[in-house]
């Protein structure tokens, strides 16, 4: 393979995962809100499982906590969708949207990495391995925090609701 067939796969592959992230991201953006909430595979997809212990495993194992912060929210790249990157408060409203808005941004993520293989149909075997690095690295990172997040947040609310029910009788 020549330099200039080997600069332009990286440019050709660099336009390919533009335009994947940024249709996929658009794209669920157009998704229902009650889609995330409602529907039993979504249900089933997003729950913490026991294995994860409510996301803590995501903070001892990869010190999430620490860089999570740190990481760019594609919502305010590109000034699209809700901005996860702090919690608008604590009111029930602000608390459901920001936990529904986790699970698509952990879709998100999910559905690019997904088409990571279809690297190999144009790439030598090298640069596909390649492109299928670059997926779980920018892919990975922001679905942890997700399953960092999510947990401790639907933790909160369920205390919540338990302070208010306890109120109430």
């Amino acid at each position: 393979m020549t330099l200039s067939q080997t600069v332009f796969l990286l440019f050709l592959n660099i336009g390919i995962w533009f335009i994947i992230h940024l249709s996929i991201s658009i794209s669920l953006l157009f998704l229902p809100k009650d889609l995330f909430i409602k529907n039993v595979v979504f249900q089933v997809l997003f729950k913490a499982h026991k294995w994860e212990k409510n996301g803590q495993l995501y903070d001892s194992a990869f010190l999430v906590k620490s860089w999570k912060d740190k990481v760019p929210d594609g919502a305010s790249l590109f000034n699209l969708g809700y901005r996860k990157k702090q919690l608008p408060s604590t009111k029930k409203k602000d608390m459901e949207e920001f936990i529904m808005e986790t699970k698509r941004a952990e879709l998100t993520h999910w559905l690019i990495m997904l088409l990571a293989p279809a690297f190999f149909l144009w790439n030598p075997l090298w640069a596909a391995w390649i492109n299928i690095i670059y997926a779980l690295c920018s892919n990975v990172p922001f679905i942890m925090i997700q399953r960092y997040n999510r947990p401790r947040l639907e933790r909160i609310q369920r205390l919540k609701i338990k302070r208010i029910d306890n109120r109430l009788s």
